[in-house]
């Protein structure tokens, strides 16, 4: 009987491919510590505000759920080009152009998986009881101190479901990623590009390599998300 490992599944694959996996894989990770050290502080406004700016921002956070990625992808392009609002800052910072580079697939990657990041934790921020927090400050616990020993502990399970759901949005881009990056080798052409190139040279062979790698690896996380939140659930209802 074959054992199913990651070298015998990298054999299966050509060298763009692997390459793609790797830019994939990199712009997932880099996306989503972005996205902790971006969307953790929103979450966390979201879940404490009753102003009326998050009935502003709140929709505009949720917008890429039901946004056509097609349609972000294109202002963003607008705003990534030399002469468009971001285009322009990035050049004058860097003295390159941020349209069709990973830079640009970051900043993509990151606006369009933030909601998948943010509504989680929100969820799990709401839940925590005010009078904690309270409690916590009464014996001296700075505003990080409280964050760090009260709700980051009791919002584990929203953070790991949270950071999943982020870093396997990112994997599966395409629409947007396509839009900003383009199709360059080596550069931007992540995962599910190489699957639609394959598919439409009509290469299935490589194509159902390709897809078979990304739905075990989805089926896996999820699969995994949903054995951590039956554990938190079976450990919370023996403590109660």
């Amino acid at each position: 009987m074959r054992v199913i490992s990651p070298q015998w599944y990298l054999n299966l694959l050509s060298q763009p491919d692997i390459t793609a996996i790797f830019i994939t894989l990199q712009l997932a990770l880099t996306s989503t510590v972005l996205l902790i050290l971006l969307g953790t502080p929103i979450a966390w406004w979201l879940a404490r505000s009753r102003g009326v700016a998050k009935i502003i921002i709140e929709p505009i956070i949720a917008l890429p759920i039901v946004l056509p990625p097609t349609v972000l992808g294109f202002y963003l392009l607008l705003a990534f080009a030399p002469d468009g609002i971001i285009g322009q800052w990035w050049l004058l910072a860097t003295g390159k152009g941020l349209a069709f580079t990973f830079s640009a697939l970051v900043i993509g990657s990151i606006i369009y998986s933030m909601p998948f990041y943010v509504q989680p934790l929100q969820v799990a921020f709401e839940n925590i009881e005010q009078s904690l927090l309270d409690a916590a400050a009464t014996l001296g616990a700075t505003p990080l101190d409280r964050f760090l020993s009260v709700v980051a502990p009791l919002s584990s399970r929203g953070f790991i479901t949270a950071i999943c759901l982020a870093f396997a949005h990112t994997i599966g881009e395409f629409g947007i990623v396509l839009m900003i990056g383009g199709n360059i080798p080596g550069e931007t052409r992540v995962l599910s590009i190489a699957l639609f190139d394959h598919v439409e040279s009509m290469e299935y062979g490589q194509a159902h390599v390709l897809a078979l790698g990304l739905l075990a690896f989805s089926f896996t996380l999820l699969a995994l998300v949903y054995t951590l939140n039956r554990r938190w659930q079976m450990r919370f209802a023996s403590q109660s």
